[in-house]
């Protein structure tokens, strides 16, 4: 049975559809990058999920349970952790978490010890009397994170926990997850830091407009996005005549030169001077022409290959190739 389960689910406000008939699975143990525009509807699922929004129509599941008719019992299972935390004025950290531990019903040496346990995984202990509105934002995050551990959920749903930290607090939050993965929760990220989420996340979804577009692992998403590869071409001289020859080849769909474009050592071409001209090769989909040949070709055409490299394809360019910037 999946941890996590949405059929049809679906939102309107009035005539705007933020959700669209959502349909995902996310199993137990999965850590889940829920990736889109702002007002692709990431949020408005993370919040039914956490049972603060009800659905206009279909179903949301968490562990076998109905969101919206179970809710009691779905509460205990997860935890919730928005892009911005709230706390009253003055509260320090412990207080802070004391608090928290008292609603979930954890009481005597029981609170202490989970309060320390959680200090302890979020590296928050040299924070532990400090008042919390005198944290810093990724320390903020942190803290989020630990409230929602007090009462060891299966599930963490987690709305955009990076946005805004800077590059140390990013990496310590990316840390974070990763030990929360090895912990066996199941775990929703929404994001726009691709690159992180890649390394954290097992599945991906890219939403758009309230429809899913895709949903699987990160290396169907890549391989998806490599329709269509591009590769990167420099020879010694003769470069107009090269990308001519190449622009007549059957499966090559598009030839450009691009002038003094340094290529460096993982194949990205810069826009900076003095590098030779560089021919940008596109291929046709479905694979007519493989892109070994065209060094083959040049060279049996008597050109010297100076720069032969493939345009990297990562979670980014899958983002970008199955979307197309639209919001509800």
């Amino acid at each position: 049975m999946p941890m996590i389960e949405t059929i049809n689910l679906t939102k309107r406000y009035n005539d705007m559809v933020a959700l669209d008939n959502l349909n995902l699975t996310i199993n137990e143990g999965d850590c889940f990058g829920f990736i889109g525009p702002n007002g692709a509807g990431k949020t408005t699922t993370i919040k039914i999920l956490a049972t603060l929004l009800k659905p206009s129509a279909g179903q949301a599941m968490i562990n076998g349970l109905t969101v919206g008719y179970q809710n009691r019992q779905i509460r205990p299972l997860i935890g919730y952790v928005p892009d911005f935390m709230g706390a009253y004025q003055d509260m320090v950290v412990t207080e802070y978490l004391d608090f928290f531990a008292a609603c979930y019903g954890i009481h005597g040496d029981s609170r202490r010890k989970v309060v320390q346990d959680v200090l302890d995984l979020t590296d928050l202990n040299y924070k532990a009397q400090s008042e919390v509105n005198g944290l810093s934002r990724g320390m903020q995050q942190r803290l989020s994170v630990a409230r929602v551990l007090l009462h060891d959920p299966k599930v963490l749903l987690m709305d955009e926990p990076a946005s805004g930290l800077d590059p140390r607090a990013r990496i310590e939050m990316r840390e974070l997850l990763k030990e929360l993965k090895r912990m066996g929760k199941t775990i929703i990220i929404s994001s726009h830091i691709l690159p992180e989420l890649a390394e954290i996340c097992n599945v991906v979804g890219i939403i758009e407009r309230g429809q899913l577009l895709y949903n699987g692992s990160v290396a169907e998403a890549i391989r998806r996005a490599r329709v269509g590869q591009t590769v990167h071409v420099g020879v010694t001289n003769r470069t107009q005549e090269a990308a001519e020859i190449l622009a007549k080849v059957p499966g090559v769909q598009k030839v450009t030169v691009h002038e003094s474009a340094g290529v460096g050592a993982s194949g990205a071409v810069g826009g900076g001077t003095g590098g030779p001209p560089v021919i940008h090769v596109t291929l046709e989909p479905g694979g007519r022409m493989d892109i070994t040949d065209i060094p083959n070709l040049l060279v049996n055409k008597g050109f010297r290959i100076t720069v032969f490299s493939e345009e990297a394809v990562n979670l980014e360019t899958a983002f970008m190739r199955l979307t197309k910037g639209l919001v509800s």
